[in-house]
């Protein structure tokens, strides 16, 4: 049976991301909402050497930019990001870059963060908060690192893997949140949005 959470008449849940690992996820969770990609220049925001706050301030401002043309809707934004060696790994640029990142990632440990914001302007609403999950790659082969390349999952994600797909074979451990990783901390959002009375069980 499809059951979805309770939510208030009068509040209207809008996910500011076109990513859809992150709409399956809330839809899995049982919330009903709409969808409105954030159109923002992640490039411009320059990295501080914090990865949870450059996290955050990604999703706040994918929120804060629906938000301002819906301020009665409760607004979710989001942002995922693959830290290595103190360095962020965005969504590869070409399969060179995929490779590249691949081989860095091989046979150790990275970490993957999410920012989530929940904005409500008519509500003086905006909480931004991190979560960070630790993954263990297993030692890739050069023909493993080049076959995966080869698919179209690593270009549009983070790091060039995607947890939920292929790239599940190259994954030996993860500490944390699995749904993390796929692009949404869904236990804490829903905490959030339970918290501040949006939806209920």
């Amino acid at each position: 049976m499809n059951q979805t959470l309770k939510q208030r008449n009068t509040d209207k849940i809008i996910l500011a991301s076109q990513s859809p690992r992150r709409k399956e996820l809330l839809g899995q969770a049982g919330l009903s909402f709409d969808i409105l990609a954030a159109d923002i220049d992640e490039e411009a925001l320059v990295y501080s050497g914090d990865p949870a706050d450059y996290a955050n301030t990604l999703s706040r401002m994918k929120a804060e930019h629906i938000a301002r043309s819906h301020p009665t809707a409760w607004t979710i934004g989001a942002d995922t990001i693959v830290v290595a060696d103190a360095r962020v790994l965005n969504k590869p640029r070409n399969r060179d870059d995929a490779v590249e990142m691949l081989s860095m990632l091989s046979g150790r440990s990275h970490s993957v963060f999410t920012g989530y914001t929940i904005a409500c302007p008519d509500k003086n609403v905006l909480i931004s908060d991190a979560v960070e999950t630790q993954v263990v790659f297993k030692t890739l082969t050069p023909n493993e690192i080049q076959w995966y390349a080869d698919t179209e999952e690593p270009y549009d994600k983070a790091g060039a893997y995607g947890i939920q797909g292929i790239g599940s074979f190259m994954v030996k451990q993860i500490a944390g949140s699995y749904s993390n990783v796929v692009g949404l901390p869904v236990c804490e959002v829903i905490d959030t949005l339970t918290r501040i009375g949006v939806i209920e069980f």
